[in-house]
């Protein structure tokens, strides 16, 4: 008996099944194409794409310390560090302090916490506070005002130009004279401020150019200066000054700089054309007069700038009486100076001994410890608008000689500090000071700050030798794989 041959399985059905929908997709989809391709294809694109190199990648693990080499530098290195450090300290003697960090950690100290002279160091102070209480962003403004406006290019009475304090207003002939050592730079121009006075359509002045530095008090000349500074070395001042109280033509300082300064903007008026029935002299403005025009200074950090590179103590001492304007509103030293102690402690800084008399440094009754000097150093940044003010090794300002045989130079800033007070045998002392910062390459920084006080320390004999070893101790670190080695690879 033949058995019947049994049917297709349920597996091969569904197969069947499943395949006649996919050949169907795929007829349609040859159809498809087949039109696309009768249609007229778009113009290939002429410009061609330029993939970048790509970076090497780093090898270096996300986890690993070369991720911080700063750190991992310091830790390798700090120990070799205050080793070579010691030699310096043995140099110094009761008289004068010093103190070295790196990155704000102690590397060594000697007499760190005496209050000693500190010579022009004492402009350090000086920006830092007014860095932080007047900010980055501060200008000063003078301006040009009258009781009546132009009236046909007329003003019926007087012209008075109004100081802001700005310490470094100056005719465009100042920075090029030659009667600076270290001439004026980053300067507000009182040749464009006289532009300003003929673009708003002065002609005629029937009155007086009138010089007013009523902004801050009368005191031209910090009390405590040593004989034959005043005026000299720095002074007259006033919230109106302009060329270190100088006019063209005319080598010394004038004694009223106020009227010094009425005199240079209607010299310049008269050059522009512009017609003064009166003179120059120094006085107020009323409350009532009306702006005619007015000239912004850079902002602060380049006056700071000005300040420490050319160790300007006119700036220096306008500087600080400004910041007695914005901490009390009265534009005088002692305002000026008690706000630097209150910023000073509110950062934490001890300032149980130390003595502010003024804002150059050029008062020996200045005291500053070099714990003080090196607290407001580690505050800011080697980079910042502080240490990017400080002369240059070898390079700027009054470090523009020194160190030009170290391998300090081109990178170690410093503030300088100079005063001879003779007679030798006598107090006061002679002081050297130097402060700043020497970056390392691949980040971080280290601070310093060396104060020498002695008799005859302000000799080359005496203090070069420390200085060079300062330089050279420096220089020392790191003393083995720095933060550039260090870094990711």
């Amino acid at each position: 008996m033949t058995r019947a041959r049994a049917g297709a399985g349920p597996a091969v059905v569904l197969v069947l099944l499943a395949l006649v929908p996919a050949v169907a997709l795929w007829g349609v989809w040859r159809w498809a194409a087949g039109k696309a391709e009768s249609f007229d294809a778009p113009p290939p694109t002429t410009v061609p794409i330029v993939v970048p190199e790509p970076s090497p990648p780093l090898s270096t693990a996300i986890v690993s310390l070369r991720r911080t080499p700063s750190l991992l530098s310091r830790e390798l290195n700090l120990d070799e560090f205050r080793s070579a450090v010691t030699p310096l300290l043995d140099t110094i003697n009761d008289r004068s302090c010093v103190a070295i960090s790196l990155d704000g950690i102690e590397v060594g100290d000697r007499t760190s916490t005496l209050p000693v002279i500190p010579a022009s160091v004492q402009k350090v102070m000086v920006a830092s506070v007014a860095l932080e209480l007047l900010g980055p962003e501060f200008v000063y403004t003078t301006t040009v005002r009258a009781v009546e406006l132009p009236v046909d290019g007329v003003v019926a009475g007087d012209l008075y130009l109004v100081g802001g304090g700005d310490p470094v207003l100056s005719g465009d002939w100042y920075p090029t004279s030659n009667l600076e050592r270290f001439p004026v730079f980053n300067h507000t121009s009182l040749d464009t401020l006289a532009d300003s006075v003929v673009a708003a359509g002065v002609r005629r002045v029937d009155g007086n150019v009138v010089g007013d530095g009523s902004r801050y008090d009368d005191e031209w000349f910090a009390p405590g200066w040593a004989q034959g500074v005043a005026g000299v070395e720095a002074g007259p001042y006033d919230a109106l000054m302009a060329n270190d109280a100088r006019v063209l033509g005319d080598e010394f300082r004038a004694s009223d700089p106020n009227q010094a300064a009425a005199r240079e903007l209607l010299r310049l008026l008269t050059e522009r054309g512009v017609t003064v029935g009166g003179s120059a002299v120094s006085g107020v403005a009323p409350s009532d007069a009306s702006d005619i025009a007015a000239i912004d200074s850079l902002p602060l950090p380049a006056i700071v700038e000005e300040m420490l590179a050319n160790s300007d103590n006119n700036t220096a001492e306008l500087m600080v009486k400004e910041l007695g304007v914005a901490a009390s509103g009265e534009g005088t030293r002692p305002a000026g100076l008690t706000a630097m102690l209150s910023v000073l402690q509110g950062w934490g800084v001890d300032v149980s001994d130390l003595v502010l008399a003024d804002g150059s440094g050029l008062a020996p009754a200045n005291l500053l410890t070099c714990d003080a000097v090196i607290a407001v150093l580690q505050r800011f940044d080697h980079d910042g608008d502080l240490g990017a003010g400080l002369p240059v090794a070898a390079t700027t300002g009054t470090l523009r000689g020194i160190f030009t045989d170290s391998p300090v130079a081109g990178r170690l800033r410093g503030k300088t500090g100079t005063l001879n007070n003779p007679p030798f045998n006598q107090d006061p002392p002679a002081v050297k000071g130097l402060a700043g910062y020497l970056p390392v390459d691949g980040g971080g920084a280290i601070e310093y700050s060396l104060l020498l006080n002695g008799p005859t320390i302000s000799d080359q004999s005496e203090y070069r030798p420390v200085w060079d070893l300062l330089g050279q101790v420096l220089a020392t670190y790191p003393s083995g794989a720095g933060p550039a080695e260090l870094g990711p690879r």
